[in-house]
C-alpha cells in the first residue's frame, strides 16, 4: 500500500507544481500586494511597504470606484442575465423538436458569435457600431439619420456586443437540459389541458433549475470579467461611461501605475462575483 501510495504520489506531483505555481502562488500574492502600496513609479516604487486597509479606504473613498461598481452592475443585469441568460432559453425552447437541418442551421448561426474570439468580436462590433458602420447604413435605407453610437449609447452598444458573443453558451445548456425532459410528462399535461405556458411554468423550467442555475453563475463570473470587449470598442468611455471595474482595475494598475490598488478591486470583483454566485443559488433554492 506505501509503494501505491508513493507511485501515486509521484504521477500528482507535476500537477500539484503546476497548481502551486500557476493558481495558488499568485492568489496568495494578490491578496499580499493588495495591502502593499506596490507601483511602478514615484516612491512607493523604491520602497515597498504593508499600508493595511489604505487601499480599501481610498477605494470607498474614489467617486469613480463608485461609478465603476454602478456601471459594472448595469452591464451585468442587461448583457448577463435579461441578455445572455434569457434570450439563451428563448433561443433553446424554440429550437426544441425542431428537424436537426434547422437547429444546426440556427446553431451555427449563433455559436460562430461565441467561437469567435473577443478582440475579433470587438473590432466586429466597432466596424457595425461605427459612424460610417452598417447599423448607421441600414437604419439609413429607412430615412433615420446617422446615429453616433459608441458616442451617444456606449454602454447599449457593448451590450449588445457582449449579448451576441455569450448568448450560445447559454443556448447550448439549455437545449442540452430541454433535451432530457422526458417527453411524456409534458405529453401528459398538454392531455389533461395543461397550456403552454403553465406546461412552462410547472414542469420545464423546474426540471432544467440546476442548469439555469449553473449556467447564471458561469456567465456572471465570465460578464464581471470582461474587460477585452469593452477596453476595445471604447476604452471605458466616453469619460467613465463604460467604464466597469475590470476596465478601471486595468487604468490603476497598467495606466497609473498603482500596482497595490488595482489588486485591491480585483479582491473586490472577486468578492462581488462570489456574493452573485450565492445569491443566484440561494435564490433558486439550490443546497450549495
Amino acid at each position: 500500500m506505501k509503494r501505491k501510495s508513493r507511485g501515486a504520489f509521484l504521477f500528482l506531483t507535476p500537477s500539484v507544481l503546476l497548481l502551486l505555481i500557476f493558481f495558488i502562488v499568485p492568489i496568495i500574492l494578490t491578496i499580499c500586494f493588495a495591502f502593499t502600496n506596490m507601483a511602478l513609479t514615484g516612491s512607493a516604487a523604491r520602497n515597498l511597504q504593508f499600508i493595511g486597509f489604505q487601499n480599501f479606504t481610498n477605494m470607498f473613498q474614489d467617486p469613480d470606484f463608485r461609478i465603476s461598481v454602478l456601471r459594472t452592475l448595469v452591464f451585468l443585469i442587461f448583457s448577463a442575465v435579461i441578455g445572455q441568460v434569457v434570450l439563451g432559453f428563448i433561443l433553446a425552447l424554440l429550437m426544441k423538436e425542431k428537424n436537426v437541418t434547422f437547429r444546426r442551421i440556427i446553431g451555427i448561426i449563433v455559436i460562430a458569435g461565441w467561437v469567435t474570439p473577443e478582440i475579433v468580436v470587438a473590432f466586429c462590433m466597432v466596424a457595425f457600431f461605427s459612424d460610417n458602420g452598417s447599423l448607421n447604413q441600414i437604419i439609413g435605407w429607412f430615412g433615420i439619420r446617422p446615429v453616433s453610437w459608441l458616442f451617444s449609447f456606449p454602454m447599449v452598444s457593448v451590450i449588445i456586443a457582449n449579448i451576441w458573443h455569450g448568448t450560445a453558451f447559454s443556448m447550448m445548456v439549455y437545449q442540452s437540459a430541454l433535451d432530457e425532459i422526458p417527453k411524456d410528462i409534458e405529453e401528459a399535461a398538454t392531455i389533461d389541458g395543461a397550456s403552454n405556458f403553465k406546461i412552462l411554468s410547472y414542469i420545464t423550467i423546474p426540471m432544467v433549475k440546476g442548469s439555469i442555475v449553473t449556467n447564471m453563475m458561469l456567465v456572471t463570473l465570465q460578464t464581471l470579467g470582461v474587460f477585452t470587449l469593452i477596453y476595445t470598442m471604447t476604452g471605458g468611455g466616453p469619460g467613465t461611461a463604460t467604464q466597469t471595474l475590470p476596465v478601471f482595475m486595468y487604468n490603476q494598475a497598467f495606466v497609473n501605475y498603482q500596482f497595490g490598488y488595482g489588486t485591491a478591486i480585483s479582491l473586490v470583483l472577486l468578492v462581488i462575483g462570489i456574493v452573485a454566485s450565492l445569491f443566484y443559488m440561494k435564490s433558486m433554492k439550490v443546497k450549495v
